[in-house]
């Protein structure tokens, strides 16, 4: 598989990731600091979106149900040389389904996450699985 994106930006103004038919505000002036994500947060993001993905996959091929899923991710920037270590996640996952085995799907999306694999690689990675029942 091989991906496209493309971003651009305006001096002195913020910028644009082009994904498909999808826009991504992002900040890169200090003027919307707290209101845009920055690099680093949209690289959270993405890796984020990566174990969501999987839960969806994984809740096919596992054959268990969910009626949402939540990823909170907390990671440390180091300064010299500036970079993301020590990356944890907590994500939870909202099913009554007896099926959903939580140890084999973290196992899973440990395995098979393309984004949580490469990231692995340039740093430490811990996280948990959570079930909570639907009332």
């Amino acid at each position: 598989m091989n991906y496209h994106i493309k971003a651009s930006s305006i001096s002195n103004k913020d910028a644009i990731v082009h994904i498909k038919e999808s826009n991504i505000d992002f900040g890169t002036t200090s003027k919307t600091t707290e209101v845009l994500p920055n690099p680093a947060e949209l690289f959270l993001g993405s890796f984020s979106a990566c174990m969501l993905k999987n839960v969806e996959r994984f809740s096919t091929m596992m054959a268990f149900t969910y009626t949402k899923a939540i990823v909170e991710v907390n990671a440390t920037r180091l300064e010299s040389p500036p970079r993301m270590d020590n990356i944890n996640y907590n994500l939870t996952i909202y099913s009554n389904d007896k099926k959903l085995n939580p140890v084999l799907l973290k196992k899973n999306i440990e395995k098979f996450g393309t984004i949580y694999n490469t990231v692995k690689l340039a740093c430490t990675i811990t996280g948990t699985i959570n079930i909570i029942e639907n009332v």
